[in-house]
């Protein structure tokens, strides 16, 4: 089925947009057998489709996606010329999801994964959203956080926008009082020290929580 009617579509559980940029055929698979739902954005439905899997949808405006016409009796392609947005934030604006991650948006063209952050940054306020990489994932977070860090873990907060924390526990740099920002400080390769970590920012500024991809069930359920 093609076209926009019934837009959004609302999936009840989570909801992984997949990019037509370097992705892991054997985690899509992981992913679809943990109950996640599966969306193109444009190309990426092709790596859905190379995962041996089926997309729930594919949306964008199509310049990527191979057999439009086969696709087109598989699944919904949903056609969205507009060129005021990327295909990811397309699939955003097309789908509700409690938590949405995205697959991938980087890792082939610098200009695409600076996209995605600044999707990631422009939708976090109404939306959970994970980005996933070959590396890491990175949880836009929107005021205080905690969760479980093991001593020594890999534990980066990366500033969207300048961003104010009042205090942290239980990291090797602590936060309190400092600000971040792009082309200034950041949080680079800060470490926990065991046990739970809390981040709490100064207000309800976006801001990225990166670690290894490893902790990516760990942040879904969180």
């Amino acid at each position: 089925m093609s076209g926009a009617d019934g837009l959004p579509i609302v999936f009840d559980g989570p909801l992984a947009i997949v990019g037509g940029g370097v992705v892991d055929p054997a985690l899509l698979v992981e992913l679809a057998e943990g109950g996640v739902a599966l969306v193109g954005a444009d190309g990426g439905g092709d790596a859905i489709g190379a995962a041996g899997l089926t997309p729930a949808a594919i949306i964008g405006d199509l310049d990527s996606l191979s057999d439009r016409a086969g696709w087109e009796t598989r699944t919904r392609v949903i056609h969205l010329a507009e060129q005021e947005t990327t295909d990811f934030e397309k699939a955003l604006y097309s789908t509700t999801a409690p938590l949405t991650l995205a697959l991938g948006m980087t890792g082939k063209r610098l200009d695409h994964t600076l996209s995605a952050l600044n999707a990631m940054l422009k939708f976090s306020p109404r939306r959970r959203l994970l980005l996933v990489d070959e590396v890491d994932v990175a949880l836009a977070v929107i005021g205080p956080f905690g969760f479980e860090a093991a001593k020594g873990e890999r534990v980066s907060i990366y500033p969207l926008v300048e961003v104010s924390f009042t205090r942290s526990e239980r990291l090797l740099y602590p936060l309190d009082r400092l600000t971040l920002a792009p082309g200034g400080r950041l949080g680079t390769s800060n470490e926990g020290l065991g046990g739970r970590v809390e981040i709490v920012p100064a207000d309800d500024t976006p801001w990225l929580l990166i670690l290894g991809k490893t902790r990516l069930w760990d942040l879904m359920g969180g």
